[in-house]
């Protein structure tokens, strides 16, 4: 009796056992952990904010501190990463239908859709040209009957508040813009003004009194021999002499 108790109550053990650690399987590998995990990875931090597509593997998380979004892809082992400012804007889709958008720039058009038959997605847009959107759907009809699933009006409810949050970010002035390789000019080369030229040299200005070059003195001064004709002249002409 004793060896079936003790029997039963290793059964019961390990029974608990296995299931505690299959619920914490369960938990680990959910796939919005998931999703969340591997934007804690591309974003190297845990995202402030996320958004998880329940079905398609696909998230969106934000990293203020960095400034940075991210999107993932296969729940989360694959994904990109973006600047927060390459976000140019967003698209909520309801059956094919773009009926609420915000983006950069614009004022944020109004979600008027309630419900939906076929689909309610929300698209990112980005500034890049590889990969320019990515696209979140939130419900498609064959999620009906899914344990996760999120009914279409839900959906749309969850996708509008998105599309709110997102037209608060883009309202954010830009600072985070990558930096692009721009080659500078060369800088122009100093315009040097023409030489002046030399002024002409100019003759020496003529003297007050000029006098002949061949002259021996100057032209006040009389010449001795006509100086001494003068004199006789003189002697020989008589003296008159005044009443």
């Amino acid at each position: 009796m004793d060896e079936v108790t003790r029997l039963l109550a290793l059964l019961g053990v390990a029974g608990i056992a296995v299931t505690v650690l299959a619920g914490i399987a369960r938990w680990t590998n959910n796939e919005g952990r998931r999703i969340r995990r591997g934007l804690k990875v591309i974003l190297k931090s845990q995202p402030h904010g996320f958004l998880a597509a329940l079905g398609r593997g696909r998230g969106m998380g934000f990293n203020f501190t960095t400034n940075q979004v991210a999107v993932v892809w296969d729940a989360g082992a694959w994904g990109l990463v973006y600047a927060l400012d390459e976000l140019m804007g967003a698209e909520v889709i309801v059956d094919g239908l773009v009926v609420g958008r915000a983006h950069r720039g614009e004022t944020r058009r109004a979600l008027d859709a309630f419900d939906a038959a076929e689909r309610v997605a929300l698209r990112l847009v980005f500034d890049d040209v590889g990969s320019p959107d990515f696209v979140l759907d939130l419900w498609l009809p064959e999620d009906e009957g899914r344990s996760d699933e999120l009914p279409p009006s839900e959906a749309i409810a969850e996708a509008n508040r998105w599309l709110a949050r997102i037209e608060a970010l883009l309202r954010r002035p830009v600072t985070t813009r990558r930096p692009a390789s721009v080659a500078s000019a060369p800088a122009p080369a100093p315009v040097q003004a023409a030489p002046t030229p030399d002024p002409e040299p100019q003759a020496p200005p003529a003297p007050l009194f000029a006098f002949a070059a061949d002259d021996d003195q100057p032209p006040w001064e009389d010449d001795p021999a006509e100086a001494d004709e003068d004199n006789e002249d003189d002697q020989d002409r008589p003296l008159r002499m005044g009443a």
